[in-house]
């Protein structure tokens, strides 16, 4: 009897440790499982397009530094002794880079000509323009203008009113009465003429960033020669002659303005005077003086 009460204590002990001991491994199993399940993943498709979207932009970026749109300007003013040769040879320069001569001013002591250059060909021009010999670079300007925003803004305005003006035709094709077809016309024509001024934008923008502009002002070297002035007789009674015609000349033109006026106003005055003095002249003897015989007492 107090055999089989032993028996059943031990085995009610052996129960409970065998209980807690599975407790214990479910807790610690499932701590392990909570801390090594991995973090949801992103859908494939989310994924791929924030990579693509990554990459686009990357791409724009390094696109829009290679592709700038600079509109370039240069002054450069040189001294020599021969004018005409510099100029000259500054325009054969230019030609054998691809540009040409726009407009020019030349004279014997300096000349000035406009030139339209490569964009990409300018400093080329310029680095040959200054090591021309027996020239003299007095000054160099070059101004440099970054248009690549304007040029994507009126690309992307052209590309919007070219579908506006899709769209309107398309209205036009399914119009059914002469007034439709008339307001629609009237509104086809407005945007295409808006679409023709951006067009002309683009192209005079686009211009001016494939060739530049550059002028050139050339003057000679040296002072000129100052003529010394002989003093003698004869060149005094020369000034002196030429000064008596031009004040002659200015007193017949001081003459000549002054007829016509004294024409026509001193013969009426003229003709006034003669007649008053002839009135007086005949209503003279009219008049007798009074004479007192002499003796009279």
């Amino acid at each position: 009897m107090g055999r089989r009460v032993g028996l059943a204590g031990l085995a009610a002990v052996f129960a409970v440790l065998a209980l807690a001991g599975c407790g214990a491994n479910s807790g610690t199993s499932s701590g392990a499982a909570d801390m090594a399940a991995p973090a949801p993943a992103e859908k494939p498709g989310v994924a791929k397009e924030k990579q693509e979207a990554a990459g686009e932009a990357q791409q724009a970026g390094t696109s829009a530094q290679q592709n700038r749109q600079l509109v370039r300007t240069a002054t450069v003013e040189l001294r020599a002794v021969d004018v005409t040769d510099v100029l000259s040879k500054v325009k054969g320069l230019v030609i054998e880079q691809g540009g040409y001569s726009a407009q020019e001013n030349s004279q014997l002591r300096n000349a000035t000509v406009t030139l339209l250059v490569p964009g990409d060909r300018l400093d080329a021009v310029l680095e040959s323009i200054g090591g021309l010999e027996g020239v003299e670079v007095n000054r160099r300007e070059l101004r440099t203008e970054d248009v690549t925003e304007q040029v994507v803004d009126i690309e992307v305005r052209i590309a919007n009113q070219r579908a506006s003006v899709e769209r309107v035709r398309g209205l036009l094709e399914r119009a059914a009465t002469t007034s439709e077809i008339t307001d629609i016309e009237a509104e086809l024509t407005k945007r295409q003429s808006e679409l023709e001024s951006l067009q002309r934008r683009y192209e005079t923008l686009k211009g001016q960033v494939a060739m530049s502009t550059l002028t050139v002002t050339i003057s000679r070297q040296g002072t000129p020669p100052v003529v010394e002035e002989e003093n003698d007789f004869l060149d005094a009674f020369a000034g002196g002659w030429k000064a008596l015609l031009e004040a002659f000349s200015w007193l017949m033109v001081v003459l000549g303005a002054v007829l016509p006026f004294a024409v026509v106003l001193g013969l009426p005055a003229f003709g006034y005077l003669w007649w008053r003095r002839r009135r007086r002249s005949e209503a003279a003897p009219a008049v007798a003086p009074a004479v007192t015989p002499s003796g009279t007492p």
